[in-house]
């Protein structure tokens, strides 16, 4: 068992910058003046409750930073992800803040940062670190596969804050509506990419883009069109998660009753 101080400096930056990373988060929702539902009105605008899946997050990255310190962890998260988990959380602390101050051109830069460095830290954890127990699967691919789904969302948030109309001065006009219709078919798309992405599926990343959609429904009021169209893709979205868990069950209980039949002894008349 390798020491716990091997990769010291990167696990005490970690820890930093998840404090940092939480610290700034719980400021922009219990500041002063709380932005989460108090920023630019569009036509993609989610209720307020989306942004719950934070929390989520955080409280995962929290068990991610200890699980750092022991070598299963280790060698995913020191040796494998690297520098770039504190480079990801650097970025999206700078997101939420310029976000937050209003700056939705620049946060929507920001936003496919996040995105592109998620992304290559998502593709490390799957492709080249396969949940070898319930410690891998809890703090490192759960966590990634939430961020990178409600990443994916976050990104058509804020384009629609940066270059989209704003919902209390203008009315939904059919550009409007059509690139809001094409954003959710994306978003539903991506849900099933992740719900059947491999054997196993991803349904964490699915669960966050389905929770983002039912969102969109919720506050999307003003406009039917809208209203009704992310209910549909965010019950389609529900229903390609039911489709993989079932697909799982399935899988299982098969590979359980084979394996059992190998099992079982050989009865033969002499």
């Amino acid at each position: 068992m390798a020491d716990w101080s091997d990769g010291i400096l990167l696990k005490v930056v970690n820890v930093l910058v998840y404090a940092f990373f939480t610290g700034s988060n719980v400021y922009t929702v219990a500041g002063p003046t709380p932005v989460y539902g108090a920023g630019k009105e569009t036509y993609f605008t989610p209720a307020s409750w989306a942004f719950g899946l934070w929390s989520v997050i955080h409280l995962l990255l929290l068990g991610t930073v200890i699980y750092q310190f022991f070598e299963p962890g280790k060698k995913v998260i020191i040796d494998g992800v690297n520098w770039r988990l504190p480079l990801l959380i650097v970025l999206n602390t700078v997101y939420v803040s310029v976000w937050s101050r209003g700056h939705y051109i620049v946060a929507f830069i920001f936003a496919l940062l996040v995105s592109s460095a998620v992304s290559h830290i998502y593709y490390i954890v799957k492709k080249h670190h396969s949940a070898e127990n319930v410690n891998d699967e809890l703090w490192i691919h759960l966590p990634f596969s939430l961020w990178h789904g409600f990443t994916t969302f976050l990104i058509f948030v804020t384009a629609f804050e940066a270059f989209g109309v704003n919902a209390h001065r203008h009315h939904a006009g059919v550009f409007t509506k059509v690139f809001v219709f094409l954003a959710l078919l994306f978003l539903e798309s991506t849900s099933a990419a992740y719900a059947f992405s491999s054997p196993e599926g991803d349904l964490a990343g699915s669960i966050a883009i389905a929770w983002s959609l039912f969102a969109v429904f919720d506050h999307q009021r003003s406009s039917t069109f809208i209203h009704w169209s992310a209910l549909v893709f965010a019950i389609l979205s529900t229903f390609w998660i039911g489709k993989a868990l079932y697909g799982l069950f399935t899988r299982n209980r098969t590979t359980s009753a084979v394996t059992d039949s190998e099992r079982a002894p050989l009865i033969g008349s002499v």
